[in-house]
Order: C-alpha cells, then sequence, then structure tokens
C-alpha cells in the first residue's frame, strides 16, 4: 500500500510493504523493510528512530507534549470507545457452527449503512469543506494509520483514475506499519503530514477510537496552519472531535469480535469515504449526470466506458465518440464538449481549465462564445 507524496515531490512508488507520505524537502525515513514513514524535514528525532517500534521525541517537542495518548510509548492505554466495547449478540461466537458465526458476523455489518446515513448531517458539511478546497486550488490531505489509513489510500488512489483529478490533490497519509513496526503512536510524523496541510486545505482524520496519536497530531498541526480539519470516528464523544471543524461520527458499537474495527468500523469507514469522495466529485463538476466522464483512460476497458458514456450523453453513434475520445488524449469531459459544442479539443481543454475542472460551467461557458478561439 502506498500513499500519495507531498505534492512538490514525486508520488511515492508502489512496492512491497506500506509507504506513507514524505515531505518534499526531506529523505524518507525507513523504519522496517519496505516501510516508509512520513518525515518533518526539520525533525532530528524522526530521523533517529530507525531502530524500532515507536518514536524517540525531543521533550520540547510540542506535538508530543499535546498528545496525551502516551505516543511513542510501548505501555498499555485504556481507549474508551464504544468501538472497544463487548458485544452481547456475539459472546458465544467460538462456540458455534461455521454458518452461524458467518450469520453474525454479517448481521453486524448490515447495521453500518443506517449507521453511517445518520451522520448525514455532518457528511453533508464535510462535502462542502473538500469542495471548496478543490475548487479553490487547494489540496485534500486523509490520514490514517493500520485499517483507517488503508481505506483512506485505496480511496485517494481511486479518485484520479475515476474522475481526473489531477496528481497532488487528494493525498492520503498511512502510519507507518510492517508488523513489527506501528507507527499508530508516531506524533512527530503525523505532526509533520499536519504541517503539509495550510489554508484553504482540508485534513481529514480517519480513526475508529478517534483518538489515534498519529492522526490526531496531524489534525491539530493542520489546524494551527489555518487548514480545516474534519475528523471520522467511530466515537461521538471522541476528545479531538470537539477541535475539529466537522465531526463525522459513525455510530457502528461494539465489533463481533471485541475491538476487531476492521469490521464494522472499517465497513463504516469505507463507506463514509466513498460517499465523501464521490460527492465531493460530483460538487466539483467531475461527473456528467450519473456518467464516469471524468475517468481517465488509461486502458482499452477505460477509453471503451467512456466513450460509451459519451453514447449516452449526446445521442451520437459510437465511432464518433470512440474518435472524440482518441482526439481528447483520452479525457472523456474534453471529448464531450468538443461533441457538444463543435469546438477542438484544445479550445474545450482551455474551457475546462478555466472553471477548474467543472464540465457544465465549461459547457455553459462555451455556449456563451466566452472561450479562446478555436485552436
Amino acid at each position: 500500500m502506498t500513499a500519495s507524496a507531498h505534492t512538490d515531490s514525486p508520488e511515492v512508488t508502489r512496492g512491497a510493504g506500506m509507504t506513507a507520505s514524505a515531505h518534499s524537502d526531506s529523505p524518507e525515513v525507513t523504519r522496517g523493510a519496505g516501510v516508509t514513514a512520513s518525515a518533518h524535514a526539520d525533525s532530528p528525532e524522526v530521523a533517529r528512530a530507525d531502530e524500532g517500534a515507536g518514536v524517540t521525541a525531543s521533550a520540547d517537542s510540542p506535538e508530543v507534549a499535546r498528545a496525551d495518548e502516551g505516543a511513542g510509548m510501548t505501555t498499555s492505554v485504556h481507549v474508551d470507545s464504544p468501538t472497544e466495547g463487548r458485544n452481547p449478540a456475539t459472546v458465544d461466537i467460538d462456540r458455534l457452527p461455521t454458518a452461524d458465526v458467518l450469520r453474525l458476523v454479517i448481521a453486524e455489518e448490515t447495521t453500518v449503512p443506517a449507521a453511517v446515513a445518520a451522520a448525514l448531517p455532518e457528511l453533508t458539511a464535510a462535502v462542502e469543506l473538500l469542495a471548496g478546497a478543490l475548487r479553490g486550488g487547494r489540496q485534500v490531505h486523509v490520514v490514517g494509520a493500520g485499517t483507517s489509513g488503508r481505506l483512506a489510500a485505496l480511496d485517494a488512489d481511486e479518485i484520479r483514475p475515476t474522475y481526473g483529478l489531477e496528481p497532488g490533490r487528494w493525498i492520503a497519509h498511512v502510519a507507518a506499519y510492517d508488523g513489527v513496526v506501528d507507527g499508530e503512536d508516531d506524533t512527530v510524523a503525523g505532526a509533520a503530514v499536519g504541517t503539509m496541510a495550510g489554508p484553504g486545505d482540508v485534513l481529514v482524520a480517519v480513526t475508529a477510537s478517534g483518538r489515534t496519536p498519529y492522526a490526531v497530531a496531524a489534525l491539530r498541526t493542520a489546524k494551527d496552519n489555518g487548514a480545516a480539519t474534519v475528523l471520522l470516528s467511530g466515537n461521538p464523544d471522541a476528545a479531538a472531535g470537539s477541535e475539529v471543524d466537522v465531526h463525522v461520527a459513525v455510530r457502528t458499537g461494539p465489533e463481533a469480535v471485541t475491538g476487531s474495527t476492521r469490521l464494522k468500523a472499517g465497513t463504516a469507514q469505507k463507506l463514509a469515504l466513498n460517499a465523501l469522495s464521490t460527492a465531493t466529485m460530483v460538487r466539483c463538476g467531475r461527473t456528467w449526470s450519473n456518467l464516469m466522464i471524468g475517468a481517465v483512460a488509461t486502458n482499452s476497458k477505460l477509453r471503451g466506458r467512456i466513450a460509451a458514456a459519451l453514447v449516452a450523453a449526446t445521442g451520437q453513434d459510437p465511432d464518433s465518440c470512440a474518435a472524440a475520445v482518441e482526439n481528447a488524449d483520452g479525457d472523456g469531459r474534453v471529448a464531450l464538449l468538443t461533441l457538444l459544442c463543435g469546438v477542438s479539443a484544445s479550445v474545450a481543454a482551455r474551457a475546462l481549465a478555466s472553471t477548474g475542472g467543472h464540465v457544465r460551467e465549461a459547457l455553459a461557458l462555451l455556449q456563451r462564445g466566452n472561450a479562446a478561439p478555436n485552436g
């Protein structure tokens, strides 16, 4: 699993293990085989912490001083969250036949959509922040550890090929983990991620308990830098929830296996992240109706999908639509505008650029005759 690097640096290459984003001005800090954790250029504490689990941080580090969760320590911490409770419906799960075990697990999972839907007001507020940042030319940073971080990275990886969003606009940051080293408690690395978000940007922290030190440190630092902040958690009483602009608390409750938050909490995070990114892309004009017109046609399947979408959107014949995709270098939005407005691909691309990639606004611009001359 790999998350993108800072926008001024090449995206981190995918490979074995997990890679989290690194500050553009610093070497990436390796903590274990195949694992790269995000590092701040000026943080010697992070640069030194390559010997094992946890992070050695100086006592005068404000990010560490504020993290009262025991960041970087090996001592146990009691996590006060509904996601850590014991589920009375599954106390005998280890005594049941296989089919009944599966029935219980699936029954718990079916409660998730309603729990996510109950957070609709907060999801709506979060989307307005996210869309506003992207429409303003800024960035979205999504931060998490473990399942939360991997789901954030999965969602971020799909946004560019699905909607044509430019690289470095929606960036996932995942705490280092390789089975031995676990960066969940690494507040220095989390704070370094937070420094990447500034005024106009949005940083979203994804954590089932709402208290993951890596994610909370990123939130606090981003807030200090003037970025908008969103917490996506399964804990409505999380302390960090009072510090952010929007707290999306999805009440999934205790898991089928106590504390295994990759289950309902993870399913809820996947659904909520899908909803947030999809609604944001729709609000940014990256679809036409419900057609995936903004996809980047990097393979023959996607070129065919975009051509079929153009047929549905324009009513023109498949050959004309396929040719329009080719002339637009695989950009479905440009192809759509050429078909609807009879302009060249270069004129359509300029109209899109002037509207921040919003297809309907670009269409209105072209129809008013305000686009640059045909080129």
